[in-house]
């Protein structure tokens, strides 16, 4: 009895064994580093691999293989440099963004210790205001009070705040404004 044998076309054999030579070697003259071009080779085999549709039969595999290293190798480049200004950039910012002088530290240290003084009440009211950008009917809807009891607290915050400044050894060289403050 004969047997029916399928009717699918084929694919063309994707054999790369024979090729890991003319790709290492390759690699090697990229990377000029025996590790990175292992490396390389391994990406590219991937890409190749995922790509292999893309391969014209009877094409030349060998060549086909080593344009995907040497994109792999580009891609590379490109990726570090990439990086590198990436890294730059961000080097760059954080330059920009210094510490405080140790006066100003500080100062935020004895305004931040004040704020945390204040009744809860006051403190929650002066933070959804001055810090959270609340109005002042936001506010007062958040913290389930009418709107002249927040006000009151907010005002009473505030003047806290402000004696804490009047008394300050600082005051003479520094002056907070207290944000939102008429």
């Amino acid at each position: 009895m004969f047997r029916k044998q399928s009717m699918k076309p084929s694919m063309p054999r994707f054999d790369i064994t024979g090729q890991l030579g003319s790709l290492r070697r390759y690699a090697r003259s990229l990377t000029r580093n025996s590790a990175d071009a292992e490396d390389l080779v391994q990406d590219a085999l991937v890409r190749a691999y995922e790509r292999r549709g893309t391969f014209r039969s009877g094409g030349n595999l060998r060549a086909w293989l080593l344009s995907i290293v040497h994109n792999a190798f580009i891609d590379g480049i490109r990726s570090r440099k990439s990086e590198a200004a990436r890294i730059e950039q961000a080097e760059y910012l954080a330059d920009a963004n210094m510490d405080a002088p140790q006066e100003h530290s500080i100062r935020l240290a004895q305004v931040r210790e004040a704020f945390f003084k204040l009744p809860e009440e006051q403190r929650s009211a002066l933070h959804l205001v001055a810090i959270e950008g609340l109005t002042y009917s936001q506010a007062a809807e958040v913290s389930g009070v009418p709107l002249g009891t927040l006000m009151s607290r907010i005002g009473r915050a505030r003047a806290a705040l402000r004696e804490m400044e009047d008394t300050s050894p600082a005051r003479a060289k520094n002056h907070l404004r207290i944000v939102g403050d008429q």
